[in-house]
């Protein structure tokens, strides 16, 4: 169990845009450099941030939001939006041959995980344990 989370920075708030993605991402890893030094840590908080965010960006509604917090043990990030997007009859299915692997990258990377869903939108948050401040 987690102490109070303290947030690195201001919440990210984003209207699902490519370029926004991409920039979510990269302030994630900014944010989480500053307490976790160990460079494959890093790359797994950014994977499993770009994840998140692409989850949102794909299937949930604007505005999306993004909070990054530590307690001293963990390093918590949450990406929140409005709900389920509505897609439209014409709209395809995605065809990508990499959909739906994201909650699968997150469960095996994460120390702890969890989705909450409700009428009033998703949570999907993840922690990483922060290595052990040196002696």
């Amino acid at each position: 169990m987690t102490g109070v989370m303290q947030l690195l920075g201001d919440e990210l708030v984003l209207t699902g845009g490519r370029t926004e993605g991409q920039a979510a991402r990269r302030t994630v890893r900014e944010r989480a450099a500053k307490l976790v030094g160990d460079a494959s840590l890093l790359d797994d908080v950014e994977l499993m941030g770009a994840e998140a965010i692409a989850n949102a960006v794909l299937h949930g509604t604007n505005p999306i939001r993004v909070r990054i917090a530590a307690d001293g043990k963990r390093l918590r990030v949450a990406v929140r939006d409005g709900g389920p997007a509505r897609r439209s009859d014409d709209e395809p299915a995605s065809d990508r041959v990499d959909h739906g692997r994201g909650l699968t990258v997150i469960d095996v990377l994460a120390a702890e995980w969890g989705l909450e869903q409700t009428t009033g939108g998703t949570h999907l948050w993840f922690e990483v344990d922060l290595p052990s401040p040196l002696a």
